[in-house]
């Protein structure tokens, strides 16, 4: 049986900094979620994680209604990629942008870029932005969760097409590289890769996975990011939608990387 992830963050212990044999408090909604939704009891094995690649293998050693006890019995972390891949996710209506997301960190994405398109109807401004962005961290955090992942995915910020240019122009110039899902592009990234390959990537360095919104990335937007360096691409003969996009140009690019 697949042994439970659950979160551990206490200000008062670094989960990095905790010895074998060492017992562990896992409480607050984690804890209660454990003891109560999960039932999980004295005996039993789970895993801690702090999200920044620190996992604890622990046993419970003792259960309520507040949380789990629990002995830590190794500690293992694991390493950040070596080239981290970013999804620049356009907001979209229905909840598609943070299907989008979710399924993304399923597969490994390290990173979200939250873009307010031209042609995107949902605007976040104010404290709808922080409020949007709040949603979008619980949800990468979820899909972490569940996929076992000892790294969450960072949330950034929202940013609109002008702030989404000046960010390819910083990550070409460091060395990175930027794909356009394009449902016009001329050639799709599997043929693309056979003559840009990652290798021309740096360690450190960051790949950016533009989707846009479900109307499209307008003329304008595509011909500002090209002429910044961004590569168009496409996925395919079939037209996808921005909650699938993503998933389909990560999951070729993480096997590029052999990160599969």
């Amino acid at each position: 049986m697949t042994r439970p992830v659950f979160y551990f963050s206490d200000p008062a212990s670094e989960l990095s900094q905790v010895q074998p044999g060492e017992v562990l408090r896992l409480g607050a909604e984690e804890g209660r979620h454990a003891a109560t939704v999960r039932r999980i009891r004295e005996g039993e094995g789970l895993d801690l994680v702090d999200g920044h690649g620190t996992r604890a293998l622990c046993e419970v050693v003792s259960a309520d209604k507040q949380g789990l006890d629990c002995r830590l019995l190794s500690l293992e972390y694991e390493e950040a990629p070596r080239v981290r891949l970013v999804l620049v996710q356009a907001l979209a209506k229905g909840g598609r942008d943070e299907q989008a997301i979710e399924i993304c960190t399923a597969i490994g994405i390290d990173g979200v870029i939250p873009w307010q398109s031209d042609r995107t109807i949902v605007r976040w401004a104010g404290a709808k932005a922080k409020k949007g962005r709040a949603k979008w961290e619980n949800t990468v955090r979820a899909a972490a969760k569940q996929a076992r992942r000892a790294w969450v995915p960072l949330v950034e910020d929202v940013v609109d097409s002008r702030g989404l240019l000046q960010g390819i122009e910083t990550l070409i110039c460091q060395g990175g590289r930027a794909f356009i899902c394009h449902e016009e592009a001329v050639e799709t990234l599997s043929v693309h890769l056979r003559t840009h390959p990652l290798t021309e990537c740096e360690p450190g360095g960051e790949i950016w996975i533009i989707v846009g919104p479900e109307g499209g990335i307008c003329p304008e937007e595509t011909s500002a990011f090209e002429q910044a360096g961004a590569e168009l691409i496409g996925l395919g003969r079939n037209v996808l939608r921005s909650s699938t996009a993503g998933a389909v140009c990560l999951t070729l690019l993480s096997a590029a990387l052999n990160r599969l």
